[in-house]
């Protein structure tokens, strides 16, 4: 197991999917940085040598912004939205989707669970 950007990579995969265990590199920048260092794609964790691991691992720190650095980033993106009172901000405010899904139906993951609204009963004549 490698330790990189704070994150224990697993050693029994390659290495282009055990990248993407880090928070901000998915497949397509996971292969742009082996390649760029001159590692095989193809080739799992554990075969890399020290200083192929040092390699990533600088490159990463160095290059790519990652883990808690982005996190903090997105998160202050989207206080910057609710703090500008636009309407992707008032969406993430109240907890409703941000990108024009509907919420008639679905939409459960945002909303919660569903609150059963009591009917009113029919006056009797």
């Amino acid at each position: 197991m490698a330790r990189i950007a704070g994150v224990d990579i697993p050693a029994n995969k390659r290495g282009e999917i055990a990248l993407t265990y880090i928070y901000g590199i998915g497949r397509s920048k996971a292969s742009t940085i082996l390649k760029e260092i001159g590692v095989d794609p193809s080739m799992k964790v554990k075969e890399w040598q020290d200083e192929q691991i040092t390699a990533v691992r600088e490159y990463i720190g160095n290059n790519v912004k990652t883990e808690g650095e982005l996190r903090s980033e997105v998160q202050l993106n989207i206080k910057r939205l609710m703090d500008i009172g636009c309407y992707r901000g008032i969406r993430h405010r109240i907890g409703l989707p941000v990108r024009g899904q509907s919420t008639k139906n679905n939409a459960r993951t945002r909303k919660g669970k569903k609150k059963t609204v009591a009917n009113k009963k029919k006056a009797t004549k």
